[in-house]
């Protein structure tokens, strides 16, 4: 039986959703039906089409009390609004259904595992983090009676239940389920502990998977586990990153661990470290097997650090957006990322440009929009003498404008929206080390009308960003200091450039 607060919820989603037209959102990244969006929730393959829930709030665009927003999808690009899945309705997610992943049953039933937060000791108390269940059809759940499936009681000595949150589901080969969920030690650091089950519904601790030495923030959150290319990979969201060079910044950040897994100890072996996105709004992200054996990846696009900025997102009836998913490799050694295929299919008129001698600003004619891609390969004039800077201009026109730029010497990549319409001083930089290529660069960026994503070398890297500039704001162009030749093609995306 679907309880009143949920019931409330969903009347008023679809009365305050069906108010925001089409045009004021993106034009394929998921944002909330209305209100507040962050984590994403329970990515999966049911019934014929993609899932996704979401962290939600849709009485307003500031975090609160959290439900699961819900949107399905057949290519990854299109999304459908579902009525939300859960309200915290319950004596044990009172405070908020946080966050968690899904699962198909035996029996055709899907399975949502999810964390339900209550206040210890009234509103003013701590909140106590517990793993919880609830099964549906694809459309309605009901919470399972027995929640909390995991609590305290199963957390190994030492380890806080106030930091317990955030579990990833999968099934295994012999049938049964396993669950990684982010938990906090006495030093306030992160562990993944691994949780097994025959049924889905009867859980017991199996194995401390990982744990942060320090190296990487303080408590992780969000964290997937899986198999890709001959490697397992561990994704952790931590909180109060230090910077690592340009690798890590600071605050929350994401972080990959490529390696191995003990089968006896059940234990991870990470090998490799690295950052998933070095651009400024990227968080919290979760990965699906699809259909036909992709491993694709969303995360949240936001910066926690911005999310109470002023400066144009308050007039907004939506806040927050997911990213663009991706497509997952690892090649020597590295995760790499390529946009999903599917965006090729709603690819536009095409511009294309070859050996373009760029020294100054310059505008090609035919290539501006907001929903664009654009495939850019630059390389010096002279190899034995480098330029010194190329900018990517783009949501511009004569007051605002975003910028990507590139210094060779320094082989430093740089994002930069400080002139997109932000009235406060956030985060509006971030830089990241690429390779050494002698000057040369490749280039693949996606445009949407409220947000960039990079992706650079073939994917060897990605930065990602949201942008405040109204759509208005079509103009591209290049600039370089020094001498270089430029390769550029451009495609509008969904027919609406």
């Amino acid at each position: 039986m679907i309880n009143q607060s949920l019931i409330f919820a969903r009347a008023y989603e679809k009365e305050a959703g069906g108010k925001i037209p089409a045009a004021s959102r993106p034009a394929f990244h998921l944002t909330p039906w209305t209100g507040w969006m962050n984590d994403p929730n329970g990515f999966s393959w049911y019934r014929g089409q993609y899932h996704l829930f979401y962290q939600y709030y849709p009485y307003d665009t500031h975090w609160a009390s959290m439900h699961w927003g819900h949107a399905v999808s057949h290519d990854l690009l299109h999304w459908t609004y579902l009525p939300a899945a859960m309200a915290p309705d319950q004596p044990y997610d009172a405070f908020g259904c946080f966050s968690g992943s899904a699962v198909e049953l035996e029996d055709g039933r899907q399975l949502l595992m999810y964390t339900g937060v209550r206040k210890e000791g009234g509103d003013k108390g701590r909140e106590v983090q517990t793993q919880c269940l609830a099964v549906g059809d694809g459309l309605d759940y009901v919470k399972f009676e027995g929640n909390p499936v995991l609590d305290a009681s199963v957390l190994p000595k030492g380890l806080s239940p106030y930091d317990f949150r955030d579990p990833k589901i999968w099934r295994t080969e012999d049938g049964g389920f396993r669950c990684v969920v982010g938990a906090k030690d006495a030093n306030r650091l992160g562990r993944l502990l691994m949780f097994r089950s025959e049924d889905g519904f009867s859980w017991h601790f199996e194995s401390e998977l990982a744990r942060n030495d320090g190296r990487f923030g303080l408590m992780w959150e969000c964290p997937d586990f899986f198999p890709l290319d001959g490697k397992q990979v561990v994704f952790v969201s931590p909180q109060d990153m230090l910077p690592k060079g340009f690798e890590y910044h600071n605050g929350n950040g994401t972080v990959c661990l490529i390696g191995t897994c003990d089968e006896e100890t059940k234990r991870f072996i990470p090998e490799h470290d690295q950052a998933i996105d070095y651009g400024i709004d990227f968080y919290a992200p979760q990965t699906i097997l699809t259909p036909d054996g992709r491993r694709v990846m969303i995360g949240w696009m936001q910066n926690w650090d911005t999310c109470q900025s002023t400066g144009g997102y308050e007039e907004r009836p939506w806040f927050g957006q997911m990213s663009l998913p991706r497509e997952l490799s690892i090649r020597n050694g590295r995760l790499y990322q390529r946009p999903v295929r599917e965006l090729s299919l709603y690819r536009g008129k095409k511009v294309e440009y070859h050996d373009v001698r760029l020294s100054g600003e310059t505008v090609l004619e035919g290539i501006e929009g907001r929903t664009v891609e654009l495939d850019i390969r630059i390389r010096p004039e002279d190899a034995g003498n480098p330029y010194h800077k190329f900018s990517l201009l783009f949501a511009q026109d004569e007051q605002y404008r975003s910028v990507l730029s590139f210094r060779p010497y320094e082989c430093l990549l740089k994002i930069d929206r400080k002139f997109s319409g932000s009235r406060r001083a956030f985060i509006h930089q971030r830089r990241c080390q690429v390779a050494d290529h002698g000057g040369e660069i490749r280039l693949h960026v996606i445009l949407d009308r409220f947000s960039v994503e990079v992706f650079i070398n073939d994917g060897e890297q990605v930065m990602t960003a949201t942008i405040l500039t109204a759509p208005g704001a079509r103009g591209i162009s290049f600039a370089a200091d020094g001498r270089l030749i430029m390769d550029v093609t451009k495609y509008s995306l969904f027919s609406e450039e």
